[in-house]
């Protein structure tokens, strides 16, 4: 699973066809496993469902809305994903909302299952400080049920959705969590949830608050966030 998780990450618009064919290089396996695993890892989440799953979500999809939106200010679009976080020994999930416009992580939430509920959790504590006008996701069963649209609707939130397969459309949420994989996951290598806690913690404070982006002139996340935030509420 963590080479697996290791391919997705450079290469997260291969399906697991492709990256099946990427591990057989080293390994012997078939796609059914890698399949299962992938599913089990949450990464299905970006690819097109098997039919019946896609036609039973199908009520729930909504449109993408960035094409072409020119993101002038905190707030305007949040992005947020799910990625497979691996331990020394097992593993867990990592929920972030990230501004889409500052770099900034607004919120993010660690679960070692992949049920609803955290998600859930991270957004409602978000919503209580601010709200965005757009938030995107891609078509993965966390957002296409009707809980997820009902809470953002409730808060007057447009909701925006990457197209069916098409990883880059939401490719600054993908680009933090190859960072943060690169920078701390992959080098720490955690050995239990406590540790694991602790260490993004502290990688996140360091992300929006030290981190320089080449994006941001080589400012940080939080000064871009914080300095126009205010205004920008929805």
């Amino acid at each position: 699973m963590n080479r697996i998780d290791r391919i997705h990450t450079d290469n997260p618009t291969y399906g697991y066809r492709k990256i099946t064919d990427v591990l057989r290089k080293d390994f012997v396996i078939n796609r059914k496993r890698v399949q299962r695993l992938m599913q089990e890892m949450g990464i299905l989440a970006i690819y097109p469902k098997p039919n019946l799953s896609k036609r039973y979500h199908a009520q729930y999809v909504k449109p993408y809305l960035l094409r072409n939106l020119n993101i002038v200010r905190p707030n305007q679009v949040w992005g947020i994903d799910i990625t497979y976080i691996k331990m020394r020994k097992g593993f867990m999930y990592l929920f972030i909302i990230i501004d889409w416009y500052s770099r900034y992580i607004v919120d993010y939430e660690l679960s070692n299952t992949l049920e609803k509920g955290f998600v859930m959790t991270c957004l409602k504590r978000a919503f209580s400080r601010c709200t965005p006008k757009i938030i995107n996701s891609d078509q993965g069963s966390h957002f296409t049920n009707s809980s997820y649209i009902e809470l953002l609707e409730s808060h007057g939130i447009r909701i925006s959705m990457d197209g069916k397969g098409q990883a880059l459309d939401n490719v600054r949420t993908e680009r933090f969590f190859r960072t943060i994989k690169y920078d701390d996951i992959y080098i720490n290598e955690y050995n239990t949830p406590r540790e694991l806690r602790r260490g993004i913690n502290a990688y996140m404070n360091k992300y929006n608050t030290y981190r320089p982006h080449d994006s941001l002139g080589g400012d940080v996340p939080i000064n871009f966030y914080h300095g126009n935030t205010a205004s920008s509420v929805a």
